[in-house]
This record gives C-alpha cells, sequence and structure tokens, in this order.
C-alpha cells in the first residue's frame, strides 16, 4: 500500500461540523429534488474531497469494469487516518480542469449514476454516527444546505428514511459502519496499525479481487469455522468476500471472534 502526503479530515471535525447544521428529526420532512432541470444541476460535483469507503470502491469497480488495481491507479489516493493507521481512500479529481470536477460527472449528470458511492446518494443530507453502549451504531442526520442548491426548492417531499430507502443506502451504511467500528476499536486500544497490519487491511477492505486470490493461496477459509457454502460465496462474490474480510480484519487485529471462529486443534 503506498499512500500520498494529503492529510485526512479529522474526524472529530467533521462530526463538529455535521452538528453545527439543523438535526433533521425522525419523521420529519425536507423538500428536495436533483435533475436537469434544475438550475444548480452538476454544481455540487466540483470541487469536493470525496471520501471512498471499501463499499464504495467495490461498487464502482463493478459499474466501471475494472480491478482494484486499476481503479485505485487511476481514480483513487489512498492515505492512514493518522489516529488509527487505517487506510483511507478519496476520489482524485480532474485538478488539471477548472473548478476541479469529478471524473464521472457529464453534462448530462453521473455517468456512473447505478455505482455512485454513499455520499453522493446521502446529499443533501449529513449522517453522523458513533458507538452506543452495546456496540451498536447510533445515527443522527443533519441538512446540508449549501448556498448553490436550489434543489430545496423543488417540490418533493421527503424525510430521512424515504431518502435512504429511494438512495439504496441500507447496503452501503451497513458496511461503512463495519468499517467505522474496526477503526473505532482500533481508536479505544490507543495503538494505531503498524504497517504490516496496514497492508492487511488494505488488502482486505480495498483491494477485494486480489484478496480472493490471498484467501486461496494461503488457505485461509480452511483454518475457519465456515461451512461450504460460505466458502463458495466468499470466493465467487466480492460483495460477500469484503462481508468476510471486515470479520476476518476483526479476528485478526483484535483476537475477536464475534463473527468468526478459528477451527479448533
Amino acid at each position: 500500500m503506498t499512500t500520498d502526503n494529503t492529510p485526512l479530515s479529522d474526524q472529530d471535525a467533521t462530526q463538529a461540523f455535521l452538528e453545527s447544521l439543523p438535526e433533521l428529526a425522525p419523521g420529519q420532512s425536507f423538500r428536495f429534488a436533483c435533475h436537469p432541470q434544475v438550475p444548480c444541476f452538476n454544481a455540487c460535483c466540483s470541487d469536493l474531497t470525496l471520501m471512498l469507503t471499501p463499499y464504495d470502491v467495490l461498487r464502482l469497480r463493478a459499474q466501471l469494469g475494472m480491478t482494484s488495481k486499476e481503479f485505485i491507479a487511476k481514480h483513487a489516493l489512498v492515505a492512514q487516518a493518522p489516529d488509527t493507521g487505517f487506510p483511507m481512500m478519496r476520489l482524485r479529481m480532474l485538478d488539471e480542469v477548472h473548478g476541479s470536477p469529478c471524473p464521472f460527472v457529464r453534462r448530462e449528470g453521473c455517468s456512473v449514476y447505478p455505482g455512485r458511492p454513499g455520499a453522493c446518494r446521502t446529499y443533501p443530507l449529513g449522517r453522523a454516527t458513533k458507538t452506543g453502549p452495546l456496540g451498536e451504531v447510533l445515527e443522527q442526520f443533519f441538512i446540508v444546505r449549501e448556498p448553490h442548491c436550489r434543489g430545496f426548492e423543488q417540490e418533493t417531499d421527503w424525510n430521512s428514511a424515504e431518502w435512504l430507502k429511494d438512495q439504496d443506502l441500507k447496503r452501503y451504511n451497513d458496511s461503512n459502519d463495519r468499517y467505522m467500528l474496526l477503526m473505532a476499536q482500533a481508536r479505544d486500544k490507543g495503538a494505531p496499525l503498524d504497517q504490516r497490519q496496514a497492508n492487511l487491511v488494505f488488502l482486505a477492505a480495498y483491494n477485494t479481487d486480489a484478496f480472493g486470490d490471498f484467501l486461496t493461496r494461503m488457505g485461509v477459509l480452511e483454518r475457519l469455522e465456515l461451512d461450504e457454502e460460505r466458502k463458495a460465496e466468499i470466493l465467487s462474490d466480492e460483495a460477500k468476500r469484503l462481508e468476510f474480510g471486515l470479520d476476518w480484519l476483526e479476528l485478526m487485529l483484535f483476537g475477536s471472534e464475534r463473527a468468526l471462529s478459528k477451527k479448533k486443534g
């Protein structure tokens, strides 16, 4: 894993920013729509720092038909979270073009729309999460009302649950929360990952096609309590492999057998 020198935004600062915005209570409605007839269409797709989660990368790669290696080389910048050492990734914008637009935006809209990242799907909401007393994920939603955005002038009403369902965000949030919980465990432990551990995380989370080869070559699945059906799913389905990879990282990094168990003897 190689990284650039761009510092990542501090997670606490992001949380503080979200909490400075108007909170959207459960069931509370907001009015928003985004389509080519909205005057500011595509304006939010330039000059931004767009973080990519492991599931974002998986879906974008599938949409583009690219390997992990190809996608990361062409479209991503990799860094490490300073407090945990976990790999983080952001989308490489077209900085050589005026306004630094997203590489996938076109005049008619997003060219990778079915595989667009979770942050794009969530907008104009902001979602803040924290870990509850039982290790559960607690979420809050906020309205991100940018001065240029004319989408709030449209006549379509939503609440947060309706918006998440319409934007197909459950799979994104479930996977992203799982990665954030791993980072929270490392933060609570008080010791950032060493480079070997960071490389394992990068392989399992962001390089899932190569991770499949690693699992086969190293015989990893044979050393775990897994039925044959799940082994086959892990090797044939990258989304299932990412789910497994996050469970496997919890076992490898923290010794937790909450989701996976080693074979005895």
